[in-house]
């Protein structure tokens, strides 16, 4: 008897000191994390809205590169399955891109884009954009486009609408 208590201590002291060194696991983050499919992409969109959440809106006077946010305002985004994509504005401005999603980062899920002009192959360009994806259900979606500030994080945020 005094043998099985002896040995059923040394597992419960064994289970103990392997629980205590393994690491935490933390089901939920500061950023709802969406892990959206593909397919919920694909699609025509359009964006409804520019917005700003944690900056002003003065702050920023371009995105990617192109034009002010409001210039985005209105404009029309195709995104077919394969990756290929092109995005309209309004003032009849047309950019080429290739997207995909992005799951490696631990701010969530990310839309991601290459701008693409006449002659380039997608894998040859080596720049592009990264969006968090606040929300996508296949109608409606959010992305946030990170601005850094001096300690901290503000976001532009694009709320658009399937066609």
């Amino acid at each position: 008897m005094k043998k099985i208590l002896q040995f059923a201590l040394l597992c419960l002291g064994i289970a103990i000191t392997l629980a205590s060194c393994s690491g935490s696991k933390n089901l939920s983050s500061a950023n709802s994390s969406v892990n959206v499919s593909r397919g919920k992409f694909t699609g025509t969109w359009v964006l409804n809205q520019v917005s700003y959440e944690g900056i002003v809106q003065s702050a920023v006077t371009t995105v990617f590169d192109q034009a002010p946010p409001a210039a985005f305002t209105g404009s029309t985004w195709r995104l077919t399955n394969s990756g290929n994509g092109i995005y309209t504005l309004n003032n009849g401005t047309s950019q080429t891109i290739y997207w995909s999603i992005y799951n490696g980062d631990a701010a969530g899920q990310m839309f991601q884009f290459k701008k693409i002009y006449q002659g380039d192959k997608a894998k040859n360009v080596d720049t592009g954009y990264r969006l968090l994806v606040s929300n996508n259900d296949g109608r409606n979606m959010t992305l946030k486009s990170p601005v850094n500030l001096g300690n901290g994080t503000g976001y532009v945020v694009y709320t658009f609408t399937k066609q």
